[in-house]
């Protein structure tokens, strides 16, 4: 088991050098030396990121109005070599969004998507992994669904598709209170969990502060780690640089869109308050193997067009 340390000492081990001597070796990829994960050694996704001192992906909920053939063509028209998979690409069209609705409608959506988890072959999961190889990208990690109210079958699952999918990673919009059960499946599988932040700062047992992701992490194991949004931690009035200055060996991928603070809207790249550049040059610089991976969510024109505008956005300012 991983040895632990409180958040002092922790700090203290990053200032002398030291942390790297005790992290598992499922997270020995994230040495400062080397700016590509472990997972995307050897993939066209590495040979991007050696260009250009990042590894520039996408969330592909970011392709939310395709289907995962759709969405994977997409990809390929951008050229992009590197995802994180969202489980709307995974779980039937249109049953991820009954957790969202209310009345029955919503109630015959959650009783399909429980069938299919039951009834769910890992056969099915290979072969979207197979649609991705073929297609040349890189899956970093999967987004699956964890929340207070989530099964031990179901949380097994969202662990067993990420293992059958070949990723070292889960991430997730989860809650604070449900990650001591996530650690216990994180310690099973031998494998990182990545919360993932909104800007809900009203919402104490959501993800959206410094301190809801101490909380979480607090007194747990080490497969505890961070998918920093910094567009929603822009809009919780919370400085994206700083933190991943300070917490860096703790972030294992962040989510790029651009909100204006206060709460306020998603906005096209540069038009928002994000320090988006700042953050790409920061992890660029100090070789950080921190996967950066737009979200496009603000109201565009053509998706594929609006994909297309972030990532020249991102490459100009990883450039400059």
């Amino acid at each position: 088991m991983p040895q632990k340390f409180n958040r002092r000492e922790w700090n203290s081990l990053i200032l002398t050098g030291l942390a790297g001597s005790f992290i598992p070796s499922v997270f020995t990829s994230c040495s400062t030396t080397s700016v590509v994960p472990a997972a995307l050694k050897g993939s066209q996704a590495a040979s991007d990121a050696k260009e250009l001192g990042i590894v520039l992906g996408v969330q592909t909920y970011s392709f939310r109005d395709r289907s995962l053939v759709e969405a994977i063509k997409a990809m390929q028209q951008l050229g992009v070599k590197s995802c994180e998979l969202w489980a709307g690409h995974v779980e039937p069209r249109n049953n991820q969004w009954a957790a969202g609705q209310t009345g029955a409608d919503a109630k015959k959506k959650q009783e399909q998507l429980a069938q299919w988890r039951e009834k769910l072959s890992m056969d099915e999961i290979r072969s979207i992994k197979s649609q991705f190889d073929r297609a040349g990208i890189s899956i970093q990690a999967y987004n699956g669904g964890i929340k207070d109210g989530i099964s031990d079958e179901e949380l097994d699952l969202v662990f067993r598709i990420a293992q059958t999918l070949g990723v070292d990673t889960v991430t997730s919009s989860a809650t604070v209170s449900v990650m001591k059960r996530v650690d216990e499946y994180a310690k099973k599988y031998k494998m990182r969990v990545a919360m993932h932040n909104h800007a809900h700062i009203d919402k104490p047992n959501e993800f959206s502060s410094p301190d809801s992701f101490a909380r979480a992490m607090d007194g747990l194991s080490d497969y505890l780690w961070i998918n920093l949004d910094i567009g929603h931690f822009t809009a919780a009035n919370f400085d994206a640089v700083a933190y991943i200055k300070q917490h860096h060996a703790k972030i294992h991928s962040i989510h790029v869109k651009d909100r204006k603070k206060n709460q306020g809207e998603n906005m096209p790249f540069g038009q928002g308050d994000t320090p988006i550049a700042q953050v790409l040059q920061l992890i660029r610089d100090n070789k950080w193997p921190i996967p950066a991976n737009i979200e496009y969510e603000y109201k565009g024109a053509d998706t594929i067009m609006e994909v297309g505008k972030c990532l020249d956005y991102c490459k100009r300012a990883i450039k400059a």
